[in-house]
């Protein structure tokens, strides 16, 4: 019960975050969902490095990485809104910003990953 717990703490600290940073950045880029794209992106860094914590040395508990990466990443990032820009894109016949948000998204995420894992080995 206690995990279920720390995933429903997590992830509202999340969400809020997400909605705060999607509501500040996104009006300043007209063509493009840079407050998403930002939240999913330092998503991806985040639980890189938070997994990687969590397996260099038993860093953290089972407890600290459902909190932080099941509940907090979780709510934090949000494919579905990603999926809902895509469809937004195609409905406006926008395909070259359909292709670049996807597949910035994609690698960029791929690549934040790696480098929070990266960075987490230097500690």
């Amino acid at each position: 019960m206690k995990q279920f717990l720390l995933v429903f703490l997590g992830g509202g600290l999340g969400s809020v975050l997400r909605f705060w940073m999607s509501k500040t950045l996104n009006p300043y880029f007209s063509n493009f969902y840079f407050g998403t794209f930002s939240v999913n992106i330092l998503g991806c860094l985040i639980i890189g490095f938070i997994l990687g914590l969590s397996m260099k040395n038993d860093l953290l508990t089972q407890n600290q990485t459902i909190l932080l990466t099941t509940g907090f990443c979780g709510g934090f990032t949000t494919f579905s809104t990603f999926a809902l820009e895509g469809h937004l894109f195609l409905k406006n016949s926008d395909l070259v910003h359909f292709s670049l948000y996807t597949i910035c998204s994609i690698l960029v995420g791929i690549i934040a990953v790696t480098l929070g894992l990266w960075i987490s080995k230097l500690l």
